[in-house]
């Protein structure tokens, strides 16, 4: 039993920052944007995060500090996708080696230093519970709101004004203009969303996952995240199921080593990520489908005429 809970705890906290930045991915793609920035704007908010929290004592503060940051990052791709008109793909590219560069020049002072890490909630009695208890009531915050927030997303996207109106700008962006919305404010608060989630997912990864900052420490998550939202072909709930399959097997790769399995190391590092390529290719082979799910001006400039 104890065994079982460590495992299903440990694939909690590998698939919580997966989750956070793929449902920011999914606001930005559901406007129309594709930012495949996400791996820099995590490393930006987990640098920003472990250095806040490192300052002012408090992990907590550590957590706004990081999405600050990611949401500020995500800035430089707005500017230079939306009012540039630069292509997105490579503006995308862009922020995540500019990112990585800059969170290694920032983190080199803090190499090696560890601080608190983020507080777990303790529900008296509740968390008790064998195996229950730990994982449903024993989970620090962010863990909780990675749930929350994709809730709270597919439900604004379903029944709000603002949700219906993301999804036109995303799916026509000349009908959105012409019935009066600015395309370009909405798509920029879009970008902000899914870069502080994203800050949200790096915080994550510095005062949760570990308490400790290392150069490129989300080691190609951000690139999983951007996967999981053709996994979920832009639904919401389906993140769940999609960041919690990776994590798994994320996790699994670390347990077999564990266990001196003899497999290269090199090729156990890699499974994640070999994983997320064969589903890829499975899902993209139903071509149909995917045209049907993605936004219809996905990645698609806009510039308005008058």
């Amino acid at each position: 039993m104890v065994l079982l809970t460590n495992i299903m705890l440990s694939v909690i906290v590998t698939s919580t920052p997966l989750l956070l930045a793929a449902t920011g991915e999914l606001v930005v793609e559901k406007a129309g944007v594709l930012n495949l920035g996400v791996e820099g704007m995590m490393l930006v908010g987990a640098i920003c995060g472990f250095a806040v929290a490192l300052k002012t004592g408090s992990p907590t503060i550590g957590v706004l500090g990081g999405m600050i940051g990611g949401a500020l990052f995500s800035l430089l791709f707005s500017v230079l996708a939306l009012s540039f008109l630069a292509a997105q793909v490579p503006a995308g590219l862009v922020l995540t080696i500019f990112g990585s560069g800059l969170s290694a020049l920032i983190g080199a002072a803090y190499v090696g230093i560890s601080i608190e890490r983020l507080p777990h909630l303790a529900i008296p009695g509740l968390s008790d519970i064998p195996i229950i208890g730990p994982i449903l009531f024993g989970e620090d915050i962010l863990v909780y709101i990675s749930f929350v927030a994709v809730v709270g997303v597919s439900l604004v996207l379903r029944y709000t004004h603002v949700g219906l109106v993301l999804r036109a700008v995303g799916d026509s962006a000349d009908a959105g203009h012409a019935l009066g919305y600015d395309v370009i404010g909405i798509r920029y608060l879009a970008t902000l969303f899914g870069g502080a989630m994203a800050g949200l997912a790096g915080a994550y990864m510095s005062l949760a996952y570990n308490t400790s900052w290392s150069e490129n420490m989300t080691a190609g998550r951000g690139w999983i995240a951007l996967a999981l939202v053709v996994f979920s072909t832009w639904r919401p709930f389906w993140l769940i199921a999609g960041a919690y399959l990776f994590g798994s097997i994320m996790y699994m790769s670390f347990f077999l080593q564990g266990f001196g399995i003899a497999i290269p190391s090199q090729f156990v590092s890699a499974l994640p990520y070999i994983a997320t390529v064969v589903v890829l290719v499975i899902i993209s082979s139903n071509k149909a489908r995917i045209r049907m799910s993605a936004p219809a001006c996905l990645g698609k400039p806009f510039h308005a005429t008058s």
